[in-house]
């Protein structure tokens, strides 16, 4: 157990460095100039660990008279955290007039390396109710509550559409894993510079992910197959594609964390497109780093606007994507035709 709360801390420094690169339920407030209010808050998770959350809403926001907003429930990466998730959002909260909750997250064993755990994924369900017990002056439109993700965040999206599809208004999942066995197979080929390649070379990294992967999972997929498929997208492939949640996939062909998206998201939105040919699933492909286009500054606009969660800008455009959009029939979806 000392070798792998090390191991775990040279990750978390590693995944630090990388994010600021690329980038009780007593509330308390971070002071910031920016339209934005950010609030912090706790929570027991399904473990009764107490875990801390943060809010994003817009700075104007008054709860005697600007009415109920939409909430995006959005998990983290990786190894990462509440806080750091909410730095990808920047402005958009004030821009769209909406509420965001970046849970820290708990897995079985670990915090951060959640990787789609059943307890965290009814912790993302139980987030509305969360806010409003901690904050019962904010309002939230409970018919407008979304997901967004990215990495194992997107994950765990995926994951909550499956579990709680009539949670969600919609979600978007980014670069995410969809098959988690395949994914730790591919862990050794894992490469990492900088700050990460000082502490392993040679497949290191993606071995010491595999180490904690297994900690948490509680074996690897030969001697837990089935623990792994409870963490894959793909083994409900079926009751997300039924669900007719509109739902965005986002993935890259340069990605060099998830490394063969040809078998992971692309893989998972033809077997949605296959099992319901009218489910509303629009995919974005195109050939950024790993998590690039969750960000306030990139593609999370276009995906925020797709949804209408921010005004049309004209601005903002998917040059360099290939977009798959939903079938014009979706509208259809779960509904008996007359």
């Amino acid at each position: 157990m000392p070798r792998h709360r090390s191991l775990r801390a040279l990750l978390a420094f590693a995944l630090a460095g990388a994010a600021s690169a690329t980038l009780a339920s007593g509330a308390s407030d971070a002071a910031s100039p920016s339209s934005v209010r950010e609030i912090r808050i706790h929570y027991r998770s399904h473990a009764g660990i107490r875990r801390g959350a943060t809010v994003l809403l817009p700075a104007t926001y008054d709860g005697a008279t600007s009415g109920a907003l939409p909430l995006v429930i959005s998990p983290h990466g990786r190894g990462l955290s509440g806080r750091t998730n909410a730095a990808a959002w920047g402005d958009l909260p004030a821009l769209g007039n909406f509420v965001v909750v970046n849970p820290d997250g708990q897995g079985r064993r670990l915090g951060p390396y959640s990787w789609g755990y059943e307890g965290q994924i009814e912790d993302l369900a139980r987030m509305p109710e969360i806010v409003r017990l901690a904050l019962p002056w904010l309002q939230i439109d409970r018919t407008r509550i979304y997901a967004f993700g990215g990495s194992m965040g997107g994950q765990e999206t995926l994951l909550l559409v499956a579990r709680h599809p009539r949670l969600l208004a919609g979600a978007a999942a980014f670069d995410a894993v969809t098959d988690f066995a395949r994914q730790y197979r591919a862990f050794p080929q894992l490469a990492c510079g900088g700050a990460c390649g000082q502490f392993w070379t040679h497949g290191g990294f993606g071995r010491a992910l595999q180490g904690l992967a297994r900690e948490e999972i509680g074996g690897s997929p030969t001697t837990a197959p089935a623990a792994f498929a409870r963490r894959s997208p793909i083994t409900y492939a079926s009751r997300i594609a039924g669900s007719c949640v509109p739902l965005q996939l986002w993935w890259s062909s340069h990605d060099r964390i998830v490394r063969d998206q040809l078998y992971q998201s692309d893989r998972f939105f033809r077997e949605l497109r296959k099992l319901n040919p009218l489910a509303p699933i629009t995919a974005f492909s195109g050939f950024w780093i790993h998590s690039y286009e969750m960000q306030s500054t990139t593609r999370l606009p276009l995906a925020l606007q797709t949804f209408d969660l921010i005004p049309p800008d004209p601005n903002v455009h998917s040059g360099g994507i290939l977009v798959g959009h939903a079938p014009e029939e979706s509208a259809w979806c779960g509904v008996d035709r007359p």
